[in-house]
């Protein structure tokens, strides 16, 4: 199964380089990009997991009603993207529930960093997805950890994807600077092995980061964004539905792996 998954969030990834950006256009643009997002789920039929922000939720209501009308799922991605504190767990997952009607079951850490599982399952989540099980230079060291899913705290975790062996990473930015079919390749070669791929990416990925001056992005982040980035997506959604890879939610996973069926 492929779990298409979607981090929906203010997008104050521009403080990170140094540039101010007003809490309206965070907002607006992370809007844009979902609104891509949700065309391009709706064109191909498929369903995806929303890891969303409180603060982006409560700005966005129209869009939270569809994608909980449209079939897809809705998770925590905390209260506030850069700003966490361990009640926030329970807090967002909480106030999501309130805003979505859905219940909230999963939970990802802003910026994939560690989160204290005793307070995730304390906080009432069925599964965690915030470890990338690679090695990314002042970001993560998890060589140690598994590359698939495993138990932890009685909750489960759903690593991001990495190629066997080498353990290339199979996230947003590697989607942005590979050729499109290197990326290809190592993600056949990644859900033959494992039979399924937990990939990630950004709503503001969906927009025109093209904008030095304004956003302050280096090129590996700017590259293939906006038009481009929605062709790419459209190509690789196309092409593993060519190979009958089936999508689905990580709540449609863990149902799968319950009732010990394929995925």
């Amino acid at each position: 199964m492929v779990l298409l998954s979607f981090d929906i969030e203010e997008f104050d990834m521009p403080f990170e380089y140094g540039k101010e950006i007003s809490f309206a256009d965070q907002i607006s643009i992370s809007r844009a990009g979902t609104i891509a997002i949700l065309d391009l789920l709706d064109q191909h039929e498929i369903k995806a997991t929303f890891f969303c922000t409180v603060t982006f939720a409560e700005n966005v209501p129209d869009l939270i009603e569809r994608i909980t009308t449209t079939g897809h799922e809705l998770a925590s991605h905390g209260y506030y993207h850069s700003n966490f504190k361990p009640e926030h767990l329970l807090q967002s997952k909480v106030r999501l529930e309130e805003l979505s009607g859905q219940a909230i079951t999963g939970y990802r850490m802003a910026r994939m960093m560690p989160v204290d599982e005793k307070e995730i399952e304390k906080a009432g989540y069925t599964y965690n997805t915030s470890i990338n099980p690679t090695y990314l230079p002042g970001r993560y060291n998890n060589f140690n950890i598994s590359r698939t899913h495993f138990k932890k705290q009685n909750v489960l975790q759903i690593p991001a994807s990495v190629s066997p062996v080498i353990r290339f990473p199979l996230f947003w930015l590697s989607f942005h600077n590979l050729p499109l079919a290197l990326y290809k390749f190592l993600a056949a070669w990644t859900y033959k092995k494992d039979q399924y791929l937990n990939i990630y990416f950004h709503p503001w990925e969906f927009t025109d980061l093209d904008q030095v001056e304004r956003f302050g992005f280096p090129g590996y982040v700017r590259k293939n964004t906006g038009l481009k980035m929605i062709k790419r997506m459209d190509s690789l959604i196309s092409w593993m539905k060519s190979r009958n890879y089936q999508f689905g939610t990580f709540q449609e996973f863990i149902g799968k792996l319950s009732g010990s069926n394929p995925i």
